[in-house]
């Protein structure tokens, strides 16, 4: 084992995957990483001059998705992706337990608690935010998916 992580470590240069390295740029200490390829490079400012942590950085995604998600056009977008992500799984759920054969009534009865779960939770809140509203997009489309199956079945 020792021998094969020694050949693993010594193919790595030849390949082209060298440790990043740390380039000083601009003022207030930012340092930028870069890989030997080029192709990922986290540029990351601190008040105080050293790098950033990670929790820094995650406690920043909230505000940056919410920024991103202003757009109009951005949440009809997902709003849409959403949609059609509950038709897929509704499809996909009807498909395979179809033609098995097996666990309809139990897959039934999970489709059916989802769905009465994600109303409930959409309908109790005071105010409706937009993960909140992805999720309901979800629901319709998941429902409109079962439906949508249900007519094919009945033809």
């Amino acid at each position: 084992m020792a021998q094969s992580m020694i050949l693993i470590s010594a193919s790595l240069p030849k390949v082209g995957f060298n440790p990043q390295t740390r380039v000083p740029r601009g003022r207030y200490g930012t340092c930028l990483l870069r890989s030997s390829l080029g192709i990922f490079s986290v540029r990351a400012v601190q008040e105080n001059g050293g790098p950033r942590r990670l929790v820094d950085i995650i406690r920043l995604v909230p505000d940056i998705s919410r920024n991103y998600f202003r757009s109009p056009s951005r949440r009809a977008l997902f709003g849409g992706i959403s949609l059609l992500g509950g038709f897929y799984v509704a499809q996909t759920i009807s498909l395979s337990f179809g033609a098995l054969g097996v666990n309809d009534v139990i897959a039934a009865v999970l489709c059916v608690l989802l769905t009465e779960y994600v109303t409930r939770f959409y309908y109790s809140r005071p105010k409706v935010t937009f993960p909140v509203a992805l999720l309901n997009n979800f629901k319709m489309g998941f429902t409109y998916g079962l439906f949508i199956d249900a007519f094919k079945l009945a033809s």
